[in-house]
């Protein structure tokens, strides 16, 4: 089970490709300024994941509208991670998560999916200007999106 609402989240630094090499991205630092929405995803270069993250991409500006700073983050390192998004033409900054401290933080481990290994489950977490999760959801299985609209719901509370 993810953390619960109302909970403070757990904060965490973690790395994400950017056009000179690497850059730390420390989830407090939205904290008194913006929201925050964590989309937990499984693994880069798989189908279900690319069309979560391509759907989001496209509406980046209802959640910049909504105060809400938006990160996918998963267990690829970020290489792996950049070249996806230059692939896919992906516009949310993802968030590497390769050693699973975050994922293990929110509690969102997938175990040993498709025989591979450890992988952040898919799971959606909103998080407030006050660092208090305000949404939090894990899908039943990584082939289920999180539900966006209620997503959208809590930013706009």
């Amino acid at each position: 089970m993810p953390i619960h609402v109302g909970s403070k989240a757990p904060d965490f630094t973690l790395k994400a490709k950017v056009a000179d090499g690497l850059k730390d991205v420390r989830l407090s630092d939205n904290f008194g300024k913006k929201q925050t929405v964590l989309l937990f995803f499984p693994l880069a270069f798989t189908g279900v994941c690319t069309q979560e993250m391509c759907d989001i991409s496209n509406g980046l500006a209802g959640y910049s509208g909504l105060n809400a700073e938006v990160y996918g983050i998963s267990v690829d390192s970020p290489f792996s991670q950049e070249a996806w998004a230059k692939q896919n033409k992906i516009g949310v900054t993802l968030l590497s998560d390769l050693n699973k401290t975050v994922t293990k933080a929110y509690d969102v481990v997938f175990p040993n999916l498709a025989g591979v290994g450890d992988t952040s489950a898919r799971a959606a977490f909103v998080i407030g200007v006050d660092g208090v999760v305000k949404y939090a959801e894990q899908t039943p299985s990584p082939k289920d999106l999180p539900n966006f609209e209620a997503v959208k719901a809590a930013l706009a509370k």
